[in-house]
């Protein structure tokens, strides 16, 4: 039997379902902030699994992907206290390539953008440096209760990534409550642009006044149809 988490992607996947409706369906929450796509038109939405850089240094980064299953997953990279470009394009072919990673999120620098965009590997990040970080422990690493922590709040949760940016569906919030929010945020979007596009209505009307619920603009059954998510 799949999982929440499953449902929740297949669902977000097959309805391509953005990270702007992602972030209505949260309250206007859960952007990593600062992070774009390097490479346009691309959507990736997936469960993550989360890895961490510390001190301008990627020996960490190395020495997790060696030991981690990311496969099928979103990789999330977080940065602590690099300001280089934390890998480039040989980690990226082995987390894409080799380790099959749905993704690759950093709230980071990554090199040899050069390479990645012909690659068209989808990636998002902060930024791009030529000044890669060095390859041994450099200062002191992650004590494990801030590494528990950062990972009890980005492992397993589900990131949705777009030309808009990358949203963030923590764990706690992959419910049931969930998939009937996004059937509904999708529901939602078809009736506001046949409101603008069939009913030349203004925007306005629409998504302050909601003005489709009134008399007869809209057929019963698509009515009723709200009404079952407002339950």
């Amino acid at each position: 039997m799949d999982s929440i988490v499953v449902k929740a992607v297949n669902l977000i996947e097959a309805n391509k379902i953005s990270s702007t409706e992602i972030g209505d369906v949260l309250g206007k929450t859960g952007q990593i902030e600062g992070v774009h796509a390097l490479n346009r038109g691309m959507f990736k939405a997936g469960e993550v699994a989360f890895i961490y850089a510390i001190n301008n240094s990627n020996f960490e980064v190395h020495r997790q992907l060696a030991e981690k299953d990311i496969k099928d997953k979103i990789l999330f990279v977080y940065n602590i206290n690099c300001d280089r470009a934390i890998f480039g394009d040989l980690v990226s072919k082995y987390i894409m390539l080799y380790k099959r990673a749905k993704a690759i999120v950093i709230n980071g620098k990554l090199r040899d953008a050069h390479s990645l965009i012909k690659e068209q590997y989808p990636v998002w990040l902060e930024d791009v440096s030529p000044i890669g970080c060095v390859n041994c422990q450099n200062g002191e690493d992650l004590s494990l209760d801030v590494y528990e922590e950062l990972k009890a709040k980005y492992e397993g949760s589900i990131m949705v990534c777009d030309d808009s940016g990358v949203v963030m569906i923590p764990k706690e919030k992959i419910t049931d409550t969930l998939l009937r929010k996004l059937d509904f945020i999708e529901f939602q979007e078809d009736i506001w642009f046949y409101c603008l596009d069939t009913l030349k209505m203004s925007t306005y009307d629409i998504v302050c006044k909601k003005k489709y619920l009134e008399g007869k603009l809209l057929d019963r059954t698509i009515l009723d149809k709200l009404g079952e998510f407002q339950k």
